[in-house]
């Protein structure tokens, strides 16, 4: 049997500190959102500010990312060329999820909402980086 990592709620705990921290400093209200590699919501915060519908996003965006093992940039980008993958059932093609791999296996996602979709994966991207 293979054994694997995942993601605990220490870990949930620390990613969304970071991820909150990099959203104040550049005073950007936001919904972070935390899967496991499955999909399914294991950490949410919403900042005051952040609408209901971002916590909808920043879920389905961190959905997306966990479930396909891609940013959902890749697959904004993917789109551009081939518009039929829109129809992919499951995917939200708009940048601000990425995977987390840890040592090649991906044990999650981050999906954030509430500001520009670049500004949204700066925020993810910071999150997951207080897990090096």
């Amino acid at each position: 049997m293979k054994t694997r990592p995942m993601l605990t709620l220490e870990d949930c705990k620390k990613i969304s500190a970071a991820a909150e921290t990099e959203a104040r400093k550049n005073s950007w209200n936001v919904c972070i959102a935390i899967l496991d590699d499955g999909g399914h919501l294991l950490h949410l915060s919403r900042m005051d500010g952040a609408t209901p519908a971002n916590a909808r996003i920043a879920i389905e965006k961190g959905r997306t990312a966990a479930e396909t093992r891609r940013s959902t940039a890749n697959w904004q980008e993917r789109i551009k060329t081939r518009p039929e993958l829109i129809r992919m059932p499951g995917v939200t093609p708009v940048q601000g999820g990425l995977p987390i791999v840890v040592d090649g296996a991906c044990v999650g996602a981050v999906g954030i909402s509430g500001v520009q979709s670049h500004e949204d994966e700066q925020i993810a991207a910071a999150g997951i980086k207080a897990l090096d």
